[in-house]
């Protein structure tokens, strides 16, 4: 009472000091009242109106978990706050929650959900929502199904929600049989548990979200949401920095109290691919933000193929003067023939010499064209021949470690902004000593440019050619 003034009476006193810890118990009984999610939390949530799988990928202890709780009490209690922009349950919903052992999951999503064993309430879900609880059997304090109050007031009766704690040490066979509006995955979970939890929503329509730091590497299940990007399926990733509790101080504390190889994983979300990653930098020391290309610059495009996988094309600068290459833009699209995919790049300079790779010399079964002819026809400067370096060689390894010396020495550089390229550098890895052939199309046109950049030519020189070309109508072009 040393803090009340010395003008109240001691009756006066107690009466206040009780007013004030029913007020902090209310509080601490009502966290949901007061949660306000972080910029990429927000847009976590609001990816669930129009995506029926989604995932959080994020470092350690940024606050993956924490979010999905809050969410997941909104559904279950149907109180929603006015910022909300996610999926909306306006009835009573069944869910589970689940992490990787029973242990697990009481200390971490029981734990967000409801409190700590000894002061229930005291989580994401208010106390006044919880009706009723079970307990596990063999695990102390671990709780095994809620009741929960959903909606209610005036004269809407409240409905009753479920929702059940789940561990994968069970064993697929324990997430089968039910039909559910929703299931939480905090932790990553086999292929077969997450096939299982998605089967649960079929019926309903529901949702299955995940959390996890992708500490497995380039799993079945990460290679779904990264690679497959399987239709109704998302990813927010979430790094130290959208992390607004953290002080730039901490960040950088943090950061450094990891080992190197777990780094990006722990702080960035970023799948850990061990030695199998073929560009060993820090993303942070290629990017740079966009600025006006220098019209003495040479400049030009790259070009991968494709159809059921992405076509994809990079713009790239080189500053001859200090040996310096930029990627400046990058597209990519699936299931585009050569006059949309073209005319998708119709903001880039139409004097820009696009460089190729070898099946750009296959001949199309209906038109008997070859692909590269079918793009220079749709308005391209297609370089004459195919990717090669100088001496007429063009393997790929050769081109990558020369990209990845560049990219150690500061000679490689990649305009911030385009994250289509990061999303491609983070994953782009080798298995068995073979380089990946999956999402890398983006890569892969950045490494013919790479090779074919003594091709390249700057704004002052297409200006030249122009000239040339209006004085020299019989020419085909000086480009080369």
């Amino acid at each position: 009472m040393q803090n009340l003034p010395d003008s109240l009476k001691r009756e006066e006193k107690l009466e206040l000091l009780a007013l004030l810890e029913e007020k902090q118990r209310r509080k601490e009984g009502n966290k949901l009242r007061d949660y306000r999610a972080y910029a990429k939390q927000a847009e976590f949530h609001a990816k669930g109106s129009g995506f029926r799988e989604r995932l959080l990928m994020a470092g350690n202890q940024l606050g993956k978990t924490w979010s999905a709780g809050f969410e997941t009490a909104m559904h279950l209690t149907g109180r929603y706050p006015d910022w909300w922009a996610g999926r909306v349950y306006p009835k009573a919903v069944a869910g589970w929650a689940a992490g990787v052992t029973s242990e697990v999951t009481r200390d971490s999503v029981q734990r967000v959900l409801c409190g700590r064993s000894n002061a229930i309430g005291t989580g994401a879900i208010p106390r006044d929502a919880i009706k009723d609880k079970s307990m596990k059997r063999g695990v102390a304090d671990a709780v095994d199904t809620l009741v929960i109050r959903h909606g209610g007031g005036g004269d809407v009766q409240a409905g009753e929600s479920l929702i059940g704690f789940k561990s994968y040490d069970q064993g697929r066979e324990k997430f089968q049989a039910e039909t559910l509006d929703f299931v939480w995955l905090d932790e990553e979970p086999d292929a077969d548990i997450y096939t299982e939890s998605l089967t649960r929503t079929n019926a309903t329509g529901g949702m299955v979200y995940m959390t996890f730091t992708p500490l497995k590497g380039m799993s079945d299940v990460v290679r779904r949401f990264l690679i497959d990007k399987v239709a109704g399926s998302c990813v927010t990733s979430m790094t130290i920095n959208d992390a607004e509790h953290y002080t730039p101080e901490q960040r950088a504390a943090i950061i450094a109290s990891y080992p190197a190889h777990e780094r990006d994983a722990r702080t960035k979300g970023i799948p850990t691919l061990g030695s199998g990653r073929i560009f060993t930098v820090s993303e942070e020391t290629i990017k740079v933000g966009s600025f006006p290309i220098p019209a003495h610059w040479a400049q030009l495009g790259g070009l991968d193929f494709g159809w059921d996988h992405p076509s994809a094309a990079v713009r790239m600068a080189w500053d001859r003067d200090n040996d310096t290459i930029y990627v400046t833009d990058c597209h990519r699209q699936k299931e585009q023939t050569p006059i949309l995919f073209s005319a998708s790049l119709r903001e880039w300079p139409t004097w820009l010499p696009f460089s190729w790779p070898h099946d750009g010399l296959q001949h199309d079964k209906g038109s008997g064209q070859q692909l590269a002819e079918q793009y220079r026809k749709a308005g391209l400067q297609m370089m004459p021949d195919r990717a090669t370096f100088p001496d007429g060689s063009n393997g790929v390894e050769a081109g990558l470690q020369d990209m990845l010396q560049r990219m150690q020495l500061k000679k490689f550089k990649v305009f911030s902004h385009l994250e289509d390229w990061f999303e491609e550098f983070r994953l782009y890895h080798r298995k068995d000593g073979k380089v990946v052939k999956e999402s890398d199309d983006l890569m892969a046109a950045t490494r013919y440019a790479y090779m074919m950049r003594r091709y390249g030519i700057s704004l002052r020189e297409s200006e030249m050619n122009t000239q040339i070309n209006q004085a020299l109508p019989d020419q085909d072009g000086l480009y080369f």
